[in-house]
């Protein structure tokens, strides 16, 4: 098997590992049923890269099909429905070999999934000695079902196997890996550390950890110690039990009394353990199900019932040969009857309630395959697919059951409105009734953001019929260009579209899932710099708003229109295997901003520059070192050479060692280190190596020796602090030679030098870095070196600045004389997504021989990447999942008469796996008098009023204004006696006069906030308060 494409898989990577793809791509497997569900599972594991799928259905498209499924077209219809799928999925991913199966599947068909296997890992040797492969069911009978399982789980190896369907909005995923199945990596996280402080010599042991962040140990945790000194007797690799886990602290079940005391240092890690899991067949799981995945809590007795209501519509269709048709209340009362004798047959879990009205809607409705359902069922099963073929977490265990039923109109539907009108949404009218679909084709949407959520947003709503009839619009913006590593989870694009803008493309894709669609794509960034193109009556004309972004600034910012201008707002986002949504309805629900995440914890600057104790210190500081080299100094130097007097003037004027910095590093980097050839860029990265990995070292050594002491009198050198060791440089290490080669390189692209082969060359390489001429070094007794955890600047001047600048500026000038004629520097950009460019081989050289220097385990330029280009993890599974969960909420937003208990907000992690649904938050009010208001409310003043026009406007509310501000300016304040002259003033003319308010033709109205008291002289938050003048 080849390499992993790193380019193409880097986000999947982030999540899964390289064991992990690698088991995925020697991978295997069937997806029986190519409706809506179908599509969408094999969707899924084509972007992550399995090395076959098998795609099987004997049956031919309908026009029914083409309301869950985005590969067929009308032209489809009549069509195998394997055949008509293969082309299309294939373009998703031609590394993956995709075929098809027409006829009837045999049990002994599903042997061959066992195919050779050309790679094999010892880990998944030791594990499961046997080729992975699964098998998917949809569309398929129980007794057929159980007859495919039992083969599955009897084989030797184990097949997995998988059943899950969709009905209107209900569905289920059952599962089934074996006997014996083995999760070697239940969650996916990385094993947690912590870094001793104390360890007392008791039975039990204590460890206390240093308060650097919480422990994360749970009781039962097996952990491993290293690195301690003094109790060197825990440094033997065994295994050990943690006890009484707590915040800072934890014990071990081991007698320490006898040990040698505790002094310092040591590293305490978790060592994760794998666990089997029994998994019962199919045949006996239907009688004795087990506990089921609960996905809401409000819900906790509906999967008995759906479990029961599934195998009475299995039933329903062996004796009719049919699904209940849409409205009747036969077929309704047949299926009723149905779940009744089942239920009644049951010894064990018989329900003692059976909700009718449910199973009445779960009979109308159980024809359909709904687009947004095969969303979210499709991440589910194929994340099991992943874990199925890996053993990369825990899989679901086994049955788990799910309904929208919220997301039905919220007034009854006559059956005269959910008939079929031979078209592409029949399958959705059968459930929503013909008036909401009118709805949806006539909605006019704003998504924001067309990436990987764009994509499955766009994709679901092209299906679902939004924004397709003549009345509708589908806005999207977005101002990114689609990159090579897109692809493995942005399904609308294809290789041939790298380079291109991302919302062109997808709006292109977008129409041919659905001709009808009216979408427009632009590329502006939503921002408060493109409200001309964004203004009010865009806005005022918007029904709902779809975020598919991936930065929280720019969520706030979106939040905030919807907020003003009173729009819905679907809000999701995806990290890894995790992802959730929000729902922010106007005047039912909280905004998006009212709750906010804690910021991340960052490292004290002095930790990342002087005292790194774990590998994102090094990588850290490694980013910065890279752009300070190569991108902001040559910058800096390009800015004196466009215009030396200016910007010597500037630097003059701001006098400080801000400024005195930026002259040293341009004139350091003109002068002293300026390169002419690449023999002098070869000696510049050998001296930075030097500077870096030994004399900066010997310094600090020498500052703080290895035995200093704190003026309390506790060692200096305590944890989380680690001693640092000097490099010495050695050309046989191919190390050091590759960070002076990336180092030269670049170094040389900023001089414009041209970069011959042989520097490319160990060998030649080796042979010009050693002619390099390095100075010894000798400490310096008055060196600062910051220790405190609140600096923020790491350079203190104890000189006059001024005076220094001045020098500093003479010896530019003459160095300035002896450069050629309109020389330019090129500053490099980081671009982490190029293994080309020889930026990640840098910043990774930086971090390791750091690393190196303070005894810190080092790491590969994958993870390099991963932390230092602070990437994303990203699946195609969690984020099916999270477009599925919003489409099935933007149902209900479109109706328009839900409460605010029918809407959910989720979140799901599809490691582990967990499902939480949460009815939204509601907004806080605020009352005064007999008015309330929250959050939502705008208040408005028409007729281009003046400021004692608005006063007495307010005074009618019981409300006296004290202040009146329109941005930072204060239009009115009671305390200003000069103010009172402005009483008969517009207030257009005082925002244009005394805020300098500029009003562009295209805004009809500002803004201003009101300061007031009631007549108790009570502070009143009042809305915003909207002014408009045209």
């Amino acid at each position: 098997m080849g390499d992993i494409d790193e380019d193409l898989h880097s986000r999947q990577l982030a999540v899964y590992g390289r064991e992990t793809m690698r088991r995925l791509f020697a991978s295997s497997i069937l997806v029986s049923g190519m409706r809506g569900l179908g599509a969408e599972i094999a969707k899924n594991l084509i972007l992550a890269g399995v090395k076959s799928v098998t795609l099987h259905d004997e049956g031919n498209v309908e026009l029914w099909d083409l309301s869950s499924n985005f590969i067929f077209s009308e032209d489809d219809v009549g069509k195998n429905r394997a055949l008509a799928s293969i082309q299309k999925l294939q373009e998703l991913n031609n590394a993956v070999i995709v075929s098809t199966l027409t006829t009837e599947l045999t049990k002994e068909q599903l042997s061959d999934f066992q195919a050779s296997l050309n790679y094999l890992t010892s880990t998944w040797d030791k594990f499961h000695n046997k080729h992975p492969v699964a098998v998917v069911f949809t569309d398929i009978s129980l007794e057929k079902a159980v007859e495919f399982d039992d083969f599955c789980h009897k084989h030797q190896p184990p097949i997995a196997f998988i059943k899950s369907d969709v009905r209107g909005l209900f569905g289920y995923v059952f599962c089934d890996f074996g006997p014996k199945f083995t999760v070697f990596d239940v969650d996916g996280k990385d094993p947690h550390t912590g870094i001793i402080a104390s360890i007392g010599n008791d039975n039990p042991a204590l460890i206390a950890c240093v308060d650097d962040e919480r422990l994360e140990f749970e009781d039962g945790d097996l952990v491993v110690f290293s690195e301690v000194h003094g109790m060197t007797e825990l440094n033997d690799g065994k295994l050990r039990k943690v006890t009484n886990a707590r915040p800072y602290s934890f014990s071990i079940e081991e007698d320490t009394t006898n040990f040698g005391a505790y002094e310092k240092g040591g590293i305490v890690t978790q060592v994760k353990q794998p666990k089997v899991l029994n998994f019962k067949s199919l045949r006996e799981a239907v009688k004795d199900p087990g506990d089921f995945l609960l996905s809401d809590f409000s819900k906790f007795d509906r999967p008995p019932l759906l479990h029961v209501a599934f195998q009475a519509l299995d039933k329903f269709i062996l004796e009719l040969g049919r699904f209940p048709v849409a409205g009747s209340e036969e077929d309704a009362q047949k299926l009723i009857s149905l779940v009744i004798s089942i239920n009644n047959s049951l010894t064990d879990g018989r329900i003692e309630d059976i909700d009718h009205k449910l199973i009445r809607s779960f009979a109308f409705g159980s024809r359909a395959v709904l687009n947004p359902m095969a969303a979210m069922f499709g991440g589910i099963v194929g994340q099991e697919v992943v874990k199925a073929c890996s053993g990369k977490f825990h899989p679901l265990f086994q049955f788990f059951y799910f309904d929208s039923i919220e997301s039905l109109p919220s007034e009854p539907l006559d059956p005269n409105d959910v008939k079929p009108l031979n078209c592409r949404y029949d399958a959705q009218i059968s459930v929503f009734g013909s008036k909401l679909q009118k709805k949806l084709e006539d909605a006019k949407v704003f998504m924001v953001g067309s990436g990987a959520l764009g994509c499955e947003f766009l994709k679901n709503l092209a299906l679902m019929g939004v924004s397709c009839g003549d009345g509708g619009k589908l806005t999207i913006t977005d101002d990114d260009v689609i990159e090579k590593s897109n692809l493995s989870r942005q399904f609308l694009f294809r290789d041939w579209n790298i380079g291109q803008a991302k919302s062109t493309v997808a709006a292109s894709a977008a129409s041919l899932i659905n001709p009808h669609l009216h979408i427009e794509a632009l590329q502006n960034r939503a921002s408060p710099e493109t409200e001309n193109v964004f203004d009010d009556t865009y806005w005022d004309n918007l029904g709902l708003v779809i975020n598919a972004l991936d930065n929280v600034n720019a969520r706030l910012y979106i939040d905030q229109r919807c907020l003003y201008f009173q729009k819905p707002l679907l809000e999701s986002g995806t990290l890894g295997a995790l992802c959730n949504t929000q729902m922010v309805i106007p005047h039912l629900t909280e905004n998006y901003g009212a709750s906010r995440d804690p910021p991340e914890k960052q490292a004290p600057m002095c930790t990342v520059h002087s005292f790194p104790h774990n590998i994102d210190h090094c990588l850290t500081w490694a980013r910065s070192e890279f752009e300070g080299l190569l991108e902001k100094t040559p910058a800096e130097a390009n800015a004196y050479l466009s215009s030396p007097s200016e910007y010597t003037s500037a630097m003059k004027n701001a006098g400080d060692a801000q400024a005195r910095d930026n002259l040293e590093r341009v004139l350091e980097c003109l002068d002293k280190e300026r390169c002419e050839t690449l023999v002098d860029c070869l000696t510049w990265a050998r001296l930075k190596f030097e500077d870096y990995f030994a004399n900066r070292v010997k310094q600090l050594a020498y500052t703080f020796p290895e035995d200093a002491v704190n003026s309390s009198g506790t060692p200096f050198w305590s944890a989380p602090k680690r001693f640092p060791r000097p490099l010495q440089f050695s050309a046989d290490d191919p190390s050091h030679l590759q960070f002076v080669m990336a180092a030269s390189i670049l170094r040389a692209d900023t001089f414009g030098i041209p970069i011959p082969d042989w520097v490319k060359s160990p060998k030649k390489l080796a042979d010009a870095v050693n002619k390099v001429i390095v100075p010894d070094f000798q400490p310096k007794k008055d060196v600062k070196i910051v220790t405190h955890e609140k600096a923020t600047s790491l350079s203190a001047s104890l000189v006059d600045d001024a005076v220094v600048i001045n020098e500093l500026v003479r010896k530019l000038e003459m160095c300035q004389k002896k450069l050629p004629p309109g020389f330019r520097m090129n500053p490099i950009q980081f671009e982490k997504d190029d293994d080309t460019n020889y930026h990640m081989d840098l910043i990774a050289g930086f971090a390791n021989m750091r690393a190196r220097n303070y005894s810190i385990p080092e790491v590969d330029k994958l993870k390099a990447k991963f932390i230092a280009g602070r990437i994303i993890p990203a699946i195609a599974t969690s984020t099916a999942l999270a477009t599925g969960l919003v489409c099935l909420e933007l149902y209900k937003v479109l109706d328009g008469g839900h409460k605010l208990e029918d809407y959910r907000n989720t979140f799901a992690n599809l490691a582990l796996p967990l499902f939480s649904m949460a009815e939204p938050v509601p907004p806080k009010v605020i009352k005064h008098q007999d008015m309330s208001w929250t959050v939502w409310d705008r208040w408005i003043l028409k007729d281009n009023p003046t400021l004692r026009e608005l006063l007495q406007w307010l005074k009618m509310k019981g409300l006296n204004a004290y202040s009146i501000s329109f941005g930072s300016c204060l239009l009115y304040n009671s305390m200003f006696p000069r103010h009172k002259d402005r009483m008969d003033r517009k207030l257009v003319d005082l925002a244009r006069e005394v805020a300098k308010a500029e009003l562009p033709p295209y805004r009809h109205h500002f803004d201003v906030v009101v300061a007031c008291e009631d007549d108790e002289d009570n502070d009143i938050d009042i809305p915003q308060i909207s002014i408009y003048f045209r």
